[in-house]
């Protein structure tokens, strides 16, 4: 299998390339500067990197590189300073997730492609009545308006959610939600859950990058666990946090 990993130079995205490589897979990744990448995976074998910033791309430039990709991952995120939050692109994820999309139905094949999406359990899922306390409703109200990397993961999720027309066949999706992130070395115990067990607020849990990016490749290689959580958004925590 031939994955796409956006966001590969990233804390998350690092992690996820590597264990797809240390599993064999062909990855190929779009970053803006290759010497971001470990160096332990920068010149390895099954692994095909394009210098490019993604939104530069155009569509038939991202048509050409997922062609033969059975799988993309999306581990994009925004940098944690002040240009990073307030600059632009200010819907860095949602424009890439939409040109990835569009990418991919100019190559439609009878085989759908695997789209998983790292996202945050401060996103609700709009198909399923999730309890928010009014609290959180509140807080996460602000932050739509405050932050624009919150309300980027929104839309991207629901770009997703609204936008790919699930009976057609071409593209299914994951939607990945870790709580409050924190690094590990290694991969360690982990639940998935269709919602939130706690409050991503007022009482947040902990997950692991390591723990994500497993998860993430799980969802690519392993075809029961990709039938279990299609069209879901999962919830990832730390088995200690769940």
């Amino acid at each position: 299998m031939t994955t796409l990993v956006v966001g590969a130079t990233g804390a998350t995205g690092k992690l996820l390339v590597s264990q797809l490589l240390e599993r064999g897979e062909q990855v190929k990744v779009i970053v803006r500067s290759p010497d971001n990448l470990p160096a332990s995976v920068r010149n390895h074998p099954n692994l095909t990197v394009t210098q490019a910033s993604i939104l530069d791309l155009t569509e038939a430039d991202i048509a050409d590189h997922i062609h033969e990709c059975q799988a993309i991952a999306s581990c994009l995120g925004h940098n944690l300073s002040f240009k990073g939050i307030f600059g632009e692109p200010r819907r860095l994820v949602r424009r890439a997730i939409q040109n990835l999309c569009n990418g991919i139905l100019k190559h439609a094949s009878t085989t759908p492609v695997k789209f998983v999406l790292m996202n945050t359990t401060g996103n609700r899922n709009r198909d399923l009545d999730e309890p928010v306390s009014l609290g959180q409703q509140l807080v996460v109200s602000l932050m739509r308006l405050l932050l624009p990397p919150h309300a980027d993961n929104e839309e991207a999720a629901d770009y997703l959610r609204t936008q790919i027309d699930r009976q057609a066949g071409f593209i299914e999706w994951v939607v990945v939600r870790p709580d409050n992130l924190i690094n590990e070395d290694n991969v360690s115990a982990y639940g998935a859950h269709t919602s939130p067990t706690r409050s991503a607020i007022f009482n947040p849990g902990k997950t692991s990058r390591s723990n994500v990016a497993h998860f993430m490749a799980e969802l690519i290689l392993n075809d029961d666990l990709w039938q279990q959580w299609r069209w879901q958004m999962p919830v990832l925590y730390n088995q200690s946090s769940s």
